[in-house]
């Protein structure tokens, strides 16, 4: 049990620290924020509401990856380096496919939505 309560608080650390210092987390946690109503007013069941809100957390969690791939990565090394790079900009394509797979989920429910009112 003392191993779960220290990795919850080491969670909560991190969370605290995205929430203040990295941009892109921010705006993601904003993103949520506004989901969660915006997604209720859209969907149209239970499954639906899951898929917007579960896909912006995805794209969250790819960011939280993205963000330990690059501290590693710049504790390892300030200095140029074509390895670094790749693991950088494979994080980076992480992030770039998760914002697709959002933007899918998200258009897909929506066109459903106005498919609904329109017909």
């Amino acid at each position: 049990m003392e191993r779960i309560v220290s990795a919850f608080w080491n969670s909560m650390r991190a969370l605290r620290r995205l929430t203040l210092a990295e941009k892109a987390f921010q705006q993601e946690l904003v993103l949520l924020l506004l989901a969660l109503p915006v997604g209720w007013f859209l969907s149209t069941s239970w499954t639906a509401y899951a898929l917007l809100v579960g896909s912006i957390l995805v794209l969250m969690l790819v960011e939280v990856l993205n963000t330990a791939i690059e501290a590693a990565c710049d504790a390892y090394s300030r200095e140029f380096n074509k390895e670094i790079q790749l693991a950088k900009d494979c994080g980076s394509l992480a992030v770039l496919i998760a914002i697709i797979l959002v933007l899918g989920v998200w258009g897909f429910v929506i066109a459903d939505r106005f498919a609904l009112i329109a017909g």
